[in-house]
């Protein structure tokens, strides 16, 4: 899609990239409390499922690969199918999503990582403790439990076991999607 200043407002959102994380927190907190913006399903978003995901939703990292892989998508695929008489939904549903399913992948598995390693944000918005990622129940569990290390090592290795078995569950279509990078046309 074509408009104008598409390529500024891009480099923009780049630059965005060098802002720490912990920079965010703060209006992020104020938008999931619902004082700056009136958030649908209740007045504010603190303690749900929607506050601890949703500001991962919009990661500028997931933007820049998934513009970067579409940009290889060539525009005669679009014209042959649009000669076919497939609409842009059509299009979009039934030829490039399939074909995209690696990088859709890829950027499935970077963010439920992302999310699943925070660990300030978490501790903002949540006050119950059955809520808390691995990584803030690690961090409790240390202050309960002391300096025992191989009790540590064991919620380390429990923790990292679901983002592994995902990894090998997915890691063919996350070589995939990387290694298509490379390829020029």
């Amino acid at each position: 899609i074509e408009f104008p200043f598409k390529n500024l407002i891009f480099y923009l959102l780049l630059l965005s990239l060098m802002i720490p994380e912990i920079i965010t927190l703060l209006p992020h907190l104020l938008i999931i409390r619902g004082e700056i913006i009136p958030l649908p399903f209740g007045p504010s978003w603190m303690n749900t499922l929607q506050g601890l995901t949703v500001p991962f939703m919009g990661n500028i990292f997931v933007i820049f690969l998934l513009r970067q892989y579409f940009k290889k998508i060539p525009n005669e695929l679009w014209d042959a199918a649009r000669l076919d008489g497939a609409s842009h939904f059509y299009f979009l549903t039934r030829i490039v999503v399939p074909m995209s399913m690696p990088i859709i992948v890829t950027v499935a598995l970077f963010t439920f990582i992302i999310a699943w390693n925070s660990f300030a944000w978490p501790l903002l918005i949540l006050t119950k403790e059955d809520w808390y990622p691995v990584t803030v129940s690690i961090y409790s569990f240390v202050r309960e439990v002391g300096p025992n290390f191989h009790l540590l090592m064991a919620a380390c290795l429990i923790a990292i076991a679901p983002i592994l078995i995902l990894y090998f569950f997915t890691q063919r279509l996350f070589i995939e999607s990387i290694s298509n990078f490379g390829i020029k046309e």
